[in-house]
């Protein structure tokens, strides 16, 4: 792994451990095994140390749609609801701690424009590959529809790591998505 990706791998688990507070340069480097001055090196601020990491956030988590996808969009709302499903699904279990990072560093976009300008990037990114995928599908307006199912899956996500509500089983992620996708494609 590259040391990048060690240093961001680190800022991720502080991240999730402390909060934005708890994530400073010395703290990275002890966390990544790291020598003092290490993470200083690479990213010299706190907002570049912000930044690496939502840029190696967002490539993560843009990763695992690749294997979702090898055999081309879904062309029906039930299939591409299962796809979906199981995204979100991996996000809430596997990929919690890059979930719950991403809303730290979301709320801290909120008050730092180079930070908001990654941020959004990386959303439009998304929301471009939900109108892509819903076009292929029938979508009458992919991308209007596209930016309400990022999100709806943004909100269900949000509810289950950080809101009141219970983490949704892959049963309740494929129907609540099937009835979404289904008024959506007709």
């Amino acid at each position: 792994m590259r040391r990048a990706e060690v240093i961001a791998e680190a800022a991720i688990a502080l991240l999730v451990e402390r909060g934005m507070r708890g994530l400073t340069h010395r703290a990275v480097d002890e966390a990544a095994g790291l020598p003092p001055g290490s993470t200083s090196n690479l990213a010299r601020t706190r907002a570049a140390l912000l930044e690496l990491t939502l840029a190696h956030l967002t490539e993560r988590e843009a990763a695992l749609l690749t294997p979702l996808l090898a055999d081309g969009p879904p062309v029906d709302a039930d299939t591409l609801a299962e796809l979906l499903a199981r995204l979100a699904h991996l996000q809430l279990t596997a990929g919690h701690d890059r979930t719950v990072a991403r809303y730290e560093l979301a709320l801290e976009a909120t008050r730092r424009p180079e930070l908001r300008e990654i941020y959004d990037r990386a959303g439009r990114r998304f929301r471009e590959a939900a109108a892509a995928v819903l076009a292929a599908a029938g979508s009458s307006d992919p991308v209007r529809h596209g930016h309400r199912l990022v999100a709806f899956v943004e909100g269900l996500l949000f509810d289950a790591v950080a809101g009141a509500g219970a983490e949704p089983t892959p049963e309740d992620l494929r129907t609540g998505l099937r009835e979404l996708l289904r008024g959506m494609l007709g």
